[in-house]
């Protein structure tokens, strides 16, 4: 006997509702896995631009802080010029503003054969004291003396200026408030060097200041208008002052002795003697 069979629709419909469930589930999974690609791929290139940047970031700095560096190097160097500079342009300012010098202080005696109270047959020779400051400048080649009032002498007090550079001699008289100025004479006066070596003798005691004197006459010729050319150590001094020219008087031809009626003397010492400075004005 044979069977026919024949499917039911209900049957036929529960197979195909089947099918439907398993491919929709198919379809389901690749669409999951598809979203779930989709989603993780622009957080694995965020995370790869993000440490790109870094990178940069990075690199950036780091010349930053090379282009710092050098700078700062730069800086310090430059400020370094600088302050070289200022040093070397102060201690040039400071020598030429501020010269090297030294003051020293003597004092010789001399015997005064003019002295009527040394003329007197069977008296002890009597010694006159000569005191003085001398301002020496071996770098300038110059020396300034200053004589102060004397205690028992008839000379004048004066500031005197043996300048070897210019060849000169000043000499200021502080009661007449006068320059007069000459030559200088390098057979009395010493250098500066030799008058640095005499006033330590003076002051060690190694020389005995027992001396005597050399005697000029000179005579005031003629008023000096302009100090000006002659250095500016006798600048300073005579500058404002009125100035006159000296001339030895054995020099002078003709001369008229009667005429000079204003003497006056100046003693220093220049040398290992007294000089004694007699000055003549009309």
């Amino acid at each position: 006997m044979v069977k026919i069979a024949f499917n039911t629709p209900t049957a036929v419909q529960k197979e195909e509702a089947q099918q439907d469930v398993e491919a929709l589930g198919t379809c389901g999974w690749l669409g999951i896995n598809e979203r779930h690609t989709t989603q993780s791929a622009p957080g694995a290139s965020t995370a790869s631009t993000g440490a790109e940047r870094n990178r940069r970031e990075l690199r950036v700095a780091t010349k930053e802080k090379e282009g710092s560096s050098g700078r700062c190097m730069l800086t310090l160097l430059g400020l370094s010029f600088i302050l070289a500079g200022l040093i070397v342009g102060g201690a040039c300012i400071y020598k030429y503003f501020m010269p090297k010098s030294t003051i020293y202080r003597g004092e010789m005696c001399f015997f005064d054969s003019e002295d009527p109270a040394n003329s007197l047959q069977g008296e002890e020779p009597y010694f006159l004291p000569v005191t003085e400051e001398a301002d020496i400048r071996e770098d300038d080649n110059i020396a300034i003396i200053d004589v102060p009032v004397p205690s028992f002498s008839d000379s004048d007090p004066a500031a005197i200026i043996h300048d070897f550079e210019k060849g000169m001699t000043a000499y200021l008289d502080l009661l007449l408030g006068n320059c007069y100025l000459m030559p200088l004479n390098t057979s009395i006066v010493m250098t500066p060097k030799n008058l640095v070596e005499l006033f330590g003798k003076l002051a060690s005691g190694k020389y005995l200041p027992h001396t005597y004197v050399v005697r000029e006459d000179l005579v005031a010729v003629e008023e000096i208008r302009d100090v000006s050319n002659l250095g500016i150590f006798i600048y300073q001094l005579c500058n404002n002052r009125k100035s006159f020219r000296l001339r030895r008087r054995d020099l002078l031809l003709g001369f008229n002795r009667r005429a000079i009626d204003k003497c006056w003397k100046i003693r220093h010492f220049p040398n290992e003697f007294i000089v004694e400075t007699k000055i003549c004005q009309e």
